[in-house]
């Protein structure tokens, strides 16, 4: 469910999941989690790429243990792979780059805004299904999209859950550029590979005095949306309903299901 391949101080993960569009499950979160880890610890590793085997970057969390954790049967703490994900990208100290080659739903989009860089195949697309959903954003974009799209640009991601164009994405400043689909993974590592020839020192510290200003923020940010959402899942579930209307059931999330986007 994960290839993970170094290149020239490059550490390239990929989600590879392809029978369920590169959703996330349990199994997938601490996969993903250990390989940024681990490239954090690694002096050989000096930028990390993230990207998707096949058509699709990630339709986002897996409907079925979504429905699972609906219904209260999920195996407990199963939650905390979603934490570990984003706790692991949060504090990775190297440059952290995304070739998105495909549709991104759902955590799809909302962890670009952790990356550093972001490149994307003309073909991608972007949406945040939250709203049609009846659940909170997650992974501190309710802070980091006003900052990074702008207000209205988020609103309309968040509030209007619009589908978002390459172009768009890149225009919003959500992306560095677009590339030609088959072209977006060879020149993201490029471009990982030229950062990584600088001084990793120096590289690792003007990463940390960029971030630092808005650390804090994004972790108050990613508190208020996990008490949200535990305060609106229960209560939907208390009323025998669930977030299943997401882009995903019944065939929509990154055009053909698989997943959708709640943790």
């Amino acid at each position: 469910m994960l290839d993970v391949q170094d290149d020239g101080g490059v550490r390239v993960v990929a989600f590879d999941r392809p029978e369920a569009r590169n959703a996330f499950n349990f199994a997938l979160y601490v996969a993903v989690t250990e390989a940024v880890a681990t490239a954090a610890a690694d002096d050989a590793v000096r930028a990390v790429v993230l990207t998707g085997r096949g058509t699709v970057f990630t339709a986002g969390q897996d409907l079925k243990e979504m429905a699972a954790i609906a219904a209260g049967t999920a195996p407990a703490g199963i939650a905390k792979g979603f934490q570990g994900l984003l706790a692991a990208v949060g504090e990775l100290d190297k440059p952290l780059l995304a070739a998105v080659n495909g549709p991104a739903v759902g955590l799809g989009f909302t962890v670009l805004a952790h990356c550093d860089l972001v490149l994307v195949a003309s073909s991608a697309r972007f949406r945040a299904p939250f709203a049609e959903m009846g659940v909170p954003p997650e992974a501190s974009s309710s802070y980091l999209f006003p900052q990074l799209l702008g207000w209205q640009q988020a609103a309309r991601v968040l509030l209007a859950a619009d589908w978002v164009s390459a172009e768009e994405a890149v225009a919003m400043g959500l992306a560095l550029r677009a590339c030609p689909d088959d072209r977006v993974l060879d020149e993201t590592v490029a471009l990982a590979q030229r950062i990584a020839a600088f001084p990793p020192d120096g590289v690792r510290e003007i990463k940390r005095l960029m971030r630092a200003g808005r650390a804090e923020a994004v972790a108050e940010a990613a508190a208020r949306e996990e008490r949200s959402f535990a305060r609106l899942f229960a209560a939907m579930a208390t009323k025998g309903g669930g977030a299943t209307a997401a882009e995903g059931g019944g065939g929509t999330a990154a055009e053909g299901g698989g997943g959708d986007s709640v943790h």
